[in-house]
């Protein structure tokens, strides 16, 4: 029903920056909070930050708040997370997620195939 593209990973030194971005299908965007995971080797996949329908509401894991933003277009199907500030403990393949809201974090209802961040020290 959603289909979900992940673009924008790549390597940056730590204190870099990057924008990644998530395209869906369908006309049903909107209807879904929206939201992204990370996973490092080894570890589980974790919630780092969700946006609602509208993009009035966002939530952050504490690991990120302050220096990732999470936003979505709409109009364009499309949502992103600039990450700022970046740390080699940032490394992860990051995944977009479909879902709905659930404290502390949201449904992954639908995934996207990942994108891989490294930061370098």
């Amino acid at each position: 029903q959603v289909q979900l593209v992940e673009s924008g990973g790549g390597l940056v030194q730590a204190g870099g920056s990057l924008r990644l971005s998530c395209a869906a299908s369908g006309r049903t965007f909107s209807s879904y909070a929206m939201g992204w995971f990370r996973q490092a080797p080894g570890k589980e996949r974790e919630f780092v930050a969700a946006i609602g329908r509208s993009g009035g509401f966002t939530n952050y894991a504490d690991s990120v708040k302050g220096r990732f933003t999470i936003s979505r277009d709409n109009s364009k199907n499309t949502v992103y997370l600039q990450m700022n500030s970046l740390k080699p403990e940032d490394t992860a393949v990051y995944y977009c997620a479909a879902g709905v809201y659930l404290i502390g974090t949201m449904t992954g209802d639908y995934w996207g195939q990942g994108t891989q961040v490294t930061v370098s020290s």
